[in-house]
């Protein structure tokens, strides 16, 4: 048994009697069986399409809806600057910069340990447990009276809501194979696209309500956006779900087959007649400190920091100060929370339908480098004009691609970290480590740069070009390594090693083959 530990003695049992049909299964392909076990055999009367839609519908609702409430809390702060929490809190611009900076640096420390908890707790429990937390601090929010209190609610906030990101996409892998994963890291990524939609309609409407109460409408933006994270969360006590293992939706043969599926995934071997074919080399699951120590010695996560600040400065650049760029250009409040909507619709579509294909071609780089370069004209024109159609308009474009790239970034790495404890530590480091450039990402926009913002629109693009020479040295390592594991297969080196051996290794093992 590994450390996902079921709630109950009858659902242990459970869990191990779908590991045996799994194993059964295996052992039937294999050639190993006897034959006269109904378990043992192959698939074949399993709908593979059926079991994902399934899980597609049990999953990624509520996933998404947690998503979008997170990204919502954590943004809704540039639309309460322009509803007045500024001036009432009688903050300077770097006070309000300091105040979002400062949510970056507990969001970025607490993401590797809470995924670690994530594999040793039930997500059924951890996420929601989380949600509740961070919808209490930011209901209090809508309270704080001084610069200082609003400094330290921002501070909970990025320890309470560390945990959700990373965690879902790491439990989504848990879930799904790598060649299908992007399109469900969309489905849910696309809540931070709506997420910006909602944020200025809710804006607009919330603030509204000023005096009632005594309360400034900035102020009912934090309360009820924060008392409706409270409600959703404990909904999710019951709708969540915790692991194939143990999913209700699924028959008991369907448990077994996802079980399976997700142990041989992204393995090679060379067969007598010199065909690819799929390995069975299952992933090691026992917890040991030394996956966690691989992670943060892997040489492709550090590489891939850089590509994930390409993207994540321009998104919370765009998700923070939004906004007020649009309203410096000219427009009232309510019409620049107005004006955000159709920008984020837009960007939701896209990320969806660019994740169906890289999916469907098993591609992650062409579609990551062609966001970035489209990231690179929409902030040109940002630069380059001080027409405010042209730069909505390049603002526009970036975001556009902004939403679609991330999570081909989030998915590039995840496909190429084998082991599921190596996974987990590597998806939190590089989300944990990567959010710096949120902090980073805070103080682009100053508001002595008004209306232009040209140094701001420059540090992106600045970026932006770092992300995509990384990218190019990800796709020609990833291309060397694949070559000479082949070769070393070619040569008869497979032979050296046992499953054991090869299962330990992951990643590293030759038989497994890197995504690019």
């Amino acid at each position: 048994m590994d450390a996902r530990r079921p709630a109950s003695v009858s659902e242990k049992a459970e869990v191990e009697k779908i590991q045996d049909v799994a194993a059964a299964h295996t052992l039937g392909e294999l050639g190993l069986g006897t034959g006269s076990d109904p378990a043992i055999g192959s698939f074949v009367d399993i709908d593979e399409k059926k079991v994902l839609r399934k899980m597609d519908i049990r999953l990624i609702p509520m996933l998404a809806a947690l998503y979008l409430l997170s990204f919502l809390d954590r943004g809704n702060i540039g639309n309460a600057k322009i509803e007045g929490l500024q001036e009432d809190l009688h903050m300077t611009p770097e006070q309000y910069n300091w105040c979002l900076t400062v949510f970056f640096f507990t969001y970025a420390a607490f993401e590797v340990p809470s995924n670690l908890l994530l594999k040793k707790l039930r997500p059924s429990r951890w996420l929601p447990l989380i949600m509740v937390c961070w919808g209490l601090v930011m209901t209090l929010m809508g309270i704080v009276q001084s610069f200082h209190g609003l400094l330290v609610a921002r501070l909970f906030l990025g320890v309470t809501e560390a945990g959700l990101f990373p965690g879902v996409a790491y439990y989504l892998t848990m879930w799904y194979c790598r060649h299908e994963i992007q399109l469900r890291q969309a489905l849910f990524f696309s809540a931070a696209s709506v997420a910006g939609a909602f944020s200025g309609l809710l804006a607009f409407g919330i603030s509204k309500m000023d005096g009632i109460g005594g309360l400034a409408g900035w102020r009912w933006i934090f309360i009820l956006e924060g008392i409706a994270t409270v409600l959703v969360a404990a909904l999710a006590f019951f709708w969540l779900h915790d692991f194939p293992e143990t999913a209700k939706f699924l028959t008991e043969e369907e448990r077994a087959f996802v079980v399976h599926r997700l142990k041989y995934q992204g393995q090679v071997q060379t067969s007598a007649d010199g065909e690819t074919e799929q390995a069975q080399v299952a992933q090691a699951e026992e917890f040991e400190w030394k996956y966690v120590r691989q992670a943060f010695t892997d040489w492709q996560v550090w590489v891939n920091l850089f590509v994930y600040w390409s993207v994540v400065c321009p998104l919370y650049g765009i998700s923070l100060f939004l906004p007020t760029i649009i309203k410096s250009l000219n427009y009232t409040s309510s019409t620049a929370q107005l004006m955000t909507v159709p920008i984020y619709v837009v960007a939701a579509i896209l990320a969806v339908i660019s994740a169906y294909f890289s999916d469907k071609v098993g591609k992650r780089s062409p579609f990551i480098i062609g966001f970035l370069l489209m990231m690179i004209v929409g902030f040109s024109m940002c630069i380059a004009s001080s027409n405010p159609k042209v730069v909505y308009g390049g603002i526009f474009i970036a975001a556009c691609a902004i939403y679609p790239a991330f999570p081909g970034v989030i998915t590039w790495l995840c496909n190429n970290l084998s082991g599921s404890y190596k996974r987990s530590a590597g998806m939190a480091l590089q989300i944990g480590v990567g959010n710096l450039g949120g902090a980073m990402a805070s103080n682009f926009y100053r508001q002595a740069d008004s209306p232009r913002y040209i140094l701001g629109h420059g540090l992106e693009l600045g970026f932006i070009c770092m992300g995509i020479i990384a990218s190019l040295v990800l796709i020609f390592s990833y291309y060397r390594v694949n070559k000479r594991r082949a070769q070393r297969m070619a040569d008869g080196e497979l032979a050296n090693f046992t499953t054991q051996e090869l299962s330990a290794q992951g990643d590293r093992a030759i038989t497994f083959r890197y995504m690019f």
